[in-house]
This record gives structure tokens, sequence and C-alpha cells, in this order.
């Protein structure tokens, strides 16, 4: 299987909670003072996923900003009771809206994630196929008992953790702008979901979950470059110019009928007048295109699953709506990562929100679709029709879809519709040039397995912007652990090549790993191509090893590990330089209680942590990029991204 354990650290945005509930801003202002003037902000949460996982339910139970300066934090967003689940893993680079909360104006230095910690309040459900060797059955939903949330707070049924973010600059809020919150959960993060297998023959897999570290803002410069999620709600009001909706959630773990969670605020989503809102009404089984909801008003009352972007001014427009009096209806279409292409039978099977895989055919109406909402009317115009696009390897493993059905009931489900909101390729990296590179997959099933050449986008294909918030133009990359730090420009191509060039030889049946990658692809390069996959660039991800053993105790800033099936060590390269440190954790595990400790190696403290922990034969994961040997060596090395060393209770995977 292809290791993805970093997979997809590029996102967009996703929106949750559900109640707005605003409090004033306080510290030091006098009691005469008007409160500052409030400004609307889209308050989202996005996350990077991970190939082992179907589902990664959190409750969010709020959110809050602070004052730069210091003051009471300021509450943006607040949950209903019970809080719903969310489940990361749906929400890769994409934005699922509740709506624009209203903000007092003025700067922010970092946010306050709420979230629930009681037993239960965190599922986990292993994937349909996850990587070889991992310690539990496709599909197997982790007992709540053994999964231990880290840093809870408060009495017993009421624990939670309160998240501490730090922007890495200050959040400035101001009134006629469009204003955004991003903050992302990184389920790719080693150190978020920490599985340890004792190697006693009656030892339990426990898994800690630690949000400490794995959660990080993410800017928003362009808010109509978010790619939003499709959105659940009844509508309460119908006008002419916009339908009004409450949001609704669905239950986790499913229900069967699905059920909805209902939320208070209320949506404000308008009709696009110049290019059409496509509406498909699933109960008559009708489709139409209109500029207004005029005459639309026996969607009142009705279940909705909407597809909507952003404009400028903050506001939403609905580019399709799919109604129903059934909430399972709008809500029975299977999203999720694509989990097999069968191109000879004209099948492919999406992973649902438990994670099942679903199998949904293609014929040749079926109309796929790829996300673009900064692009009207690409957004709204299909890439393609028919079962080519299967056949040719434009739609593989991991693209995040969502699939509107002819018929939501029908078995077989034939796919009317299939919106595709992530196209992810990713693997061993070779045959780098100026002009492309080639992916190659290494999935468990081989027929699940591609050997793709892609090319970069156009030089002048605007493509996001830098820290400074000046645009970035044509490809880009980086190295996972510093996504701040992105190459681009005239040289970016030929120092990517320069970095994926790499490779590390541990011999025996390991042999030499390559660098891996994975990147997002636009249909069309925004130059001379109009349709094709093109990469808008590469995050350079550690070469998946297993867990080996330390060889050659850390000294000087190196030591050397072994891993089962090699014949010879490797030396691990470790980054002590503040701001570019190498990510350390130690794992403590006595007594069924397992504890996630970071290490801070910038520090005299730390590097005697780390010197004490990585002695000959402690058991030790890395997550590295391999960088090419220098004469007269032929091994290479490993630039550490992450190191997770073991105290306690030994694991044996």
């Amino acid at each position: 299987m292809q290791r993805n354990m970093l997979r997809r650290p590029i996102t967009c945005a996703l929106v949750t909670g559900v109640s707005l509930s605003l409090s004033a801003c306080g510290g030091g202002s006098s009691s005469n003072m008007p409160p500052p003037a409030p400004a609307t902000m889209a308050v989202t949460i996005s996350d990077a996923s991970s190939d082992d996982w179907a589902c990664v339910g959190v409750r969010v139970l709020s959110i809050a900003l602070v004052p730069v300066g210091g003051g009471s934090p300021v509450t943006v967003w607040s949950a209903p009771t019970p809080a719903p689940y969310v489940n990361l893993e749906q929400l890769d680079q994409l934005g699922e809206i509740l709506g624009n909360a209203s903000v007092p104006v003025g700067d922010y230095s970092g946010a306050i994630l709420t979230i629930a910690a009681n037993p239960g309040d965190v599922l986990l459900t292993v994937a349909s196929d996850p990587q070889s060797g991992f310690p539990l059955p496709a599909g197997t939903g982790v007992p709540a008992g053994d999964i231990q949330i880290q840093g809870g707070q408060g009495a017993a049924g009421n624990l939670t953790v309160a998240v501490h973010i730090d922007f890495d600059a200050p959040l400035v809020v101001s009134a006629g702008t469009s204003n955004a919150l991003d903050l992302e959960f990184d389920l790719a993060d080693p150190a978020f979901i920490v599985g340890h297998t004792p190697p006693t023959a009656d030892g339990t897999t426990l898994w800690a979950v630690n949000f400490e570290g794995p959660v990080r803002r993410l800017r928003v410069p362009d808010i109509t470059r978010l790619v939003l999620r499709h959105t659940y709600g009844t509508v309460t009001g119908v006008r002419s110019a916009a339908l009004t909706i409450t949001k609704d959630f669905p239950v986790l773990p499913v229900t069967n009928p699905e059920t909805a969670i209902a939320s208070a605020p209320a949506l404000t989503i308008d009709a696009d007048s110049a290019n059409g809102t496509i509406v498909y009404d699933l109960d008559a089984g009708s489709r139409s295109v209109v500029n207004n909801f005029g005459g639309e008003s026996a969607l009142n009352g009705k279940y909705v699953r909407v597809a909507a972007r952003y404009q400028e001014d903050g506001t939403l427009v609905a580019v399709r709506v799919w109604a129903s009096n059934q909430f399972a209806k709008v809500w029975l279409s299977p999203e999720g990562h694509v989990l097999h292409v069968d191109s000879s039978n004209d099948v492919i099977m999406v992973a649902d929100e438990d994670g099942r895989g679903v199998p949904v055919t293609v014929n040749a109406a079926t109309q796929f679709f790829f996300r673009t909402p900064y692009s009207v009317i690409a957004d709204a115009t299909p890439i393609a029709t028919g079962t080519g696009f299967l056949a040719s390897q434009e739609l593989v493993r991991g693209f995040k879809v969502h699939v509107s059905a002819v018929d939501p009931l029908a078995v077989p489900m034939v796919a009317d519709t299939i919106d595709i909101e992530t196209a992810a390729y990713g693997g061993h990296i070779s045959n780098v040039s100026g002009a492309g590179f080639t992916y190659t997959s290494q999935y468990f099933i081989a027929n699940d397995n591609y050997s793709v050449g892609l090319g970069y986008i156009a030089a002048s294909l605007a493509n996001g912007f830098d820290d400074n918030g000046s645009p970035i133009n044509g490809f880009k990359w980086w190295d996972f652990t510093f996504p701040t730090t992105v190459t681009f420009g005239n040289d970016a191509i030929a120092s990517f090549a320069a970095a994926a060039g790499g490779a590390v030889n541990f011999g025996g049946t390991v042999g030499a790993l390559p660098a891996w990658g994975e990147s997002v692809a636009t249909w069309g390069d925004g130059g001379s191509h109009a349709s094709g996959w093109y990469v808008r660039d590469a995050v350079l991800v550690p070469t998946p090893l297993p867990l080996g053993t330390v060889s050659t105790a850390f000294a000087t800033n190196t030591f050397a590990i072994i891993v089962p099936g090699g014949a010879v060590p490797v030396t691990v390269d470790v980054g002590t330089t503040m701001g570019s440190a190498t990510l350390v954790y130690q794992i403590d595990r006595a007594n069924r209680v397992i504890t996630v400790s970071p290490i801070d190696i910038t520090t005299p403290a730390g590097l005697a942590a780390i010197t004490a922990g990585l002695i000959d034969g402690a058991p030790v994961k890395v997550f590295g990029v391999p960088q090419a040997p220098v004469a007269p060596a032929t091994t290479g090395t490993l630039r550490a991204y992450v190191i997770v060393y073991y105290t306690g209770t030994m694991p044996s995977m």
C-alpha cells in the first residue's frame, strides 16, 4: 500500500461549530468606551488527512480569538448541545461552511480551540485498506477505552482540551474586507494519533490523540479560492435572490437511515444571477438552471445539499443545490476518497463517512466537475463526460470526490455527477525534468497503483500568496514540516529536481529508498493546455520507514538507524536550529497509559533528553527525506523531519 503517513499537507478550509456566541473584547478598556465595531469573518478549520483512517471524529465545542495585548478571548463559535462530531478525514483540503461570524474589529494574536475530551468524544475508524502492518483490521472502530485524549482537564463527564494556538503574525480583522480564520488539524502529523502495541501477547494497542502541536493557523489571503465542502441544511426562507438555511450535521457514527443534527445560525446563500445555479429535485428526479430562486418556493422546508463558493465580499453563492423531503436522500451520495478504480467495469469505490467502500457505476452520461470556486464558469462546467475519464487514469485512488447519484436509493448506484474536490497524486518521485516528473504509487492492492507523468502549471498561472501577501505565479514546492518556507519563482523547478533526487540505501530486502512527494493538481496548465492534470505544487514528504532501532547512539546531531530487512545502517541528520529544528516526541507507556511529550532540542534540556533516549538498541520511528550520498559514502543520509522514540513499555511495531 502507498504509505502516505503525511499525506496532503496542503489544505484549504472547513468551517465548523454551530451556534454563534459573541462575547465582548476585554482588557483594560474603560467601561465608558464603546465596544469595537464588528466585522464579518469566515471562521474555518481544516485538515491534512491520513490513509490509515476512514473517520477521525472530534467534537469542537468553541473557537475563541485572543486579542493582541491581552484581554478577554472573543468567542466566535460555540457548539449546540449535544455537540456534533466532525469527521476530519473527510475534510481533505476542503471547507465545510457554517457561515460568517460577527467579530469585533481589531488584531488577534492567537486562538483557543476547545475540544471535548471525554471517553467517546473522539471516534477512530480504520480505513478500508490501511497500510501493510497496521495493527487493526480494515474498517475496525477503535473502542473508546483504547483511545486516550492527551491533556484533558475538568471533572469526569465534562473533560475538555483547550488548544492554544499562537499565530505567526497577528490576524487583522477590519471592516469592509473579507476576513477569514483557518485553523488546521494535521492528521498526518506523526504525533497527532500515536498507536502503541507492546510486544507481549496480551498487549492491547492503545491510541493517544494529541491536539497540542498538530493544530495551527493557516493564512487565507484570498477567500474566493477556498474549496468548500458541500453543506447540508434545512431551507427556512426562499427569496428571489437567496435561500436561507439552517445548518445540519449528519450523525456519527452513521445511522440507517441517516438523520440530521440541526443547528441554530442561519446561512444566506445567493443564486448565481449571472451564470445560473443548477437545482436538482431528488424527489421528482428533475434538474433546472435558475438565475434566481423566485420560482423555487417549493424548496421551503426541504433538506438541501449545496455546493457553494465565496465571493470577494464574503457572501456565498450556490453553484448547485440538491433538495429532498428526506435528509437521507440529500446525504446518501458517497463523499470521500476514491478507494479503487475499476476501468474495465466502469466502477469506482468511494469511502463513506464510516469508511465503507460504496461502489458507484460510471456510465456514458456521468459528468465530472473539478471544483474551482475562483473561476465561476469553470466551477459549473464539466471537465469530462463518460467512462473514458477512468480509462485514461484521469481519476485515481486518493482523489477526494463527492458523488451525486441518478437515484440515491438505487443498487447499484449510478453516478449522475462526480465533483472532484481534490486531485491528489503522490508516491515515489522519478524522471524529474524541466517539463515535469513521474509519481509512482505503491499501494498494497496492485490494481490501485499508477505511474503518471505530470507537467508543471504555466509560469504565469496564479498560485497563491507568499507570507507577505504577494502573489505567487507558477509551480512551487516545500518540505513537509515547513509549509511557510515555499520555494517559487524562476529557480523553483531546478531546485525541486535537486531536492527530489536523493536516495538512501539500507541494502538487504529494503534496498534503496527514493524521495516521496504529494501534489495537488489542477485541470489544465493555465497556459496552452486547456485539459489534463498539471501540478500546482509538490511537497516532499518523509519516505516511509518501519519502526527501527538505534545502531549508533545520538551524538553531534546525528545517529544511525537499522530497520527490519535492511543490511546496513543509515545515518540520520537531526536539525537543532531554532525555527527549523527536527520535531522530536517522547512516547511513554506504563500501566495502559500513554503520554506524548514534545522535546525541544534547541534547548540544552531537550538535547539531554534526546541523548538519553536515542541510545544503542532503542526503538525509534524516523520520518525524513533521503539525501544523496556524498563520496566516498554510498548509503546516503536521512534528513529528519520528525523523530519518535519510546520509553517504558516498548512497542512491537
